[in-house]
């Protein structure tokens, strides 16, 4: 019980943290005057991923690789089979030219260089991290320049005024706090876990790990398709997905490289990652051009159903 009270409470934190963290970013990015879709497409989408990202470089700094890979290899699968699948079970989804032109490319690319580091290194080196942090610049860059839709909802902060600096300064403090707490109470509750079940650190991370810190990107993807705002909810978890593996592993690589991971994550989990990440494409272009709608949404939630089992047993 212990253990499961430090996951629950390390999860609270790190949603809580995030949010915090979100707020103090896009508060001192309006005082500075910078651009809403320079803030949406850099500030926004990195304090969205602080929650993964802090719990990755954790995990790798005290040995645990398998952690560290598996949270984002788990978390880019849940995306797309648990987050999009119960998306579409609420609302349709019309999917914009972006998807074609950036995003699900970008998406792929990440993927499959995520893929070829793995196979070549056995982990991720700080050579691969800098790789990755390289093509998040070009991918933030060809996004700004064509002035692509800012994906994640800010605009009711647009509408208040200025935060004031001492507000900003309490968030930003209070957040990176609670991030760090709830990276050390998740991954003490995580190891502690698998080990009292006697089963690999590699399933807890890509089960439990991963879908606690997607809890934030459903829920916002659950309220925006209520909402019918289907832009953001398709581009929320495939921008969601891009920055898991090129910032969140980018960064966490720099840091501490991964060494040493569970020969699982490279020839089983990995494939898994890749199926999801490709399976979009056809799926938007088949039958129905353009569109994702309940079929495919139940198809996503059995896939993922099947991903879990094989992955548990």
């Amino acid at each position: 019980m212990e253990n499961i009270f430090f996951i629950i409470a390390g999860l609270v934190l790190l949603v809580l943290g995030g949010d915090w963290l979100l707020k103090s970013s896009v508060g001192l990015s309006y005082r500075l005057n910078i651009s809403k879709i320079i803030v949406g497409l850099t500030v926004v989408s990195f304090a969205t991923s602080a929650p993964e990202m802090i719990v990755s470089v954790k995990a790798a700094m005290n040995g645990f690789p398998d952690i560290a890979l598996g949270n984002v290899i788990g978390s880019n699968i849940g995306n797309i089979g648990l987050v999009l699948g119960v998306v579409l079970l609420i609302n349709a989804i019309q999917v914009d030219r972006s998807f074609y032109i950036t995003d699900w490319p970008t998406k792929m690319i990440a993927s499959l260089l995520l893929f070829i580091f793995l196979i070549l290194d056995g982990g991720l080196t700080r050579v691969d991290g800098f790789l990755f942090m390289a093509l998040l610049v070009i991918f933030l860059i060809i996004l700004i320049r064509n002035n692509q839709k800012v994906q994640i909802d800010i605009e009711d902060t647009a509408k208040e005024k200025p935060m004031p600096y001492f507000k900003i300064l309490g968030f930003l403090v209070v957040g990176g706090v609670a991030l760090w707490g709830g990276s050390e109470l998740l991954v003490e509750g995580a190891v502690s876990l698998a080990t009292n079940l006697g089963v690999s650190k590699r399933v807890i991370a890509i089960t439990v790990v991963s879908i606690g810190t997607s809890i934030p990107e459903l829920a916002s993807s659950i309220i925006a398709a209520i909402k019918k705002e289907n832009d953001i909810s398709i581009g929320n978890i495939i921008g969601s997905n891009i920055f898991n593996i090129l910032s969140v592993l980018g960064v966490t690589a720099i840091i501490h490289p991964i060494e040493k991971v569970d020969v699982r994550i490279i020839h089983q989990d990995i494939y898994w990652m890749l199926g999801f990440a490709f399976i979009l494409l056809p799926m938007v272009v088949l039958p129905k051009r353009g569109s994702l709608s309940l079929k495919e949404g139940i198809l996503l939630l059995f896939a993922y159903g099947v991903f879990l089992y094989f992955t548990v047993i």
